[in-house]
């Protein structure tokens, strides 16, 4: 088996694009990666609501293990809930 490259220290934006059109990505050791969820709707309206403490600690706690703010890991696992629905109701109609 090929070792991978680990991938270089890129000190700019000019450096990150020159190594990204001119690099084999397959030469690189890309274990360390997430898979990474941007959200592109602007937030235009909000939310107020009483969580029991257990809850809201325990989403907290995940949100820094993926490393991410909680209330961005609350809209995504409200985003992820309605599309898991979205899915049965596609598969109960079709």
């Amino acid at each position: 088996m090929k070792k991978l490259k680990p991938l270089p220290v890129l000190m700019s934006d000019e450096e990150a694009e020159h190594f990204l059109e001119t690099a084999d990505l397959t030469e690189y050791d890309l274990s360390q990666f997430k898979p990474m969820h941007f959200e592109l709707q602007p937030k235009s309206e909000r939310v107020n609501m009483r969580l029991p403490k257990t809850l809201l600690d325990a989403a907290r706690a995940r949100a820094k293990e993926e490393g991410i703010p909680y209330q961005r890991f609350i809209r995504r696992a409200l985003e992820m809930a309605l599309a898991a629905d979205d899915k049965k109701k596609k598969r109960k109609a079709g």
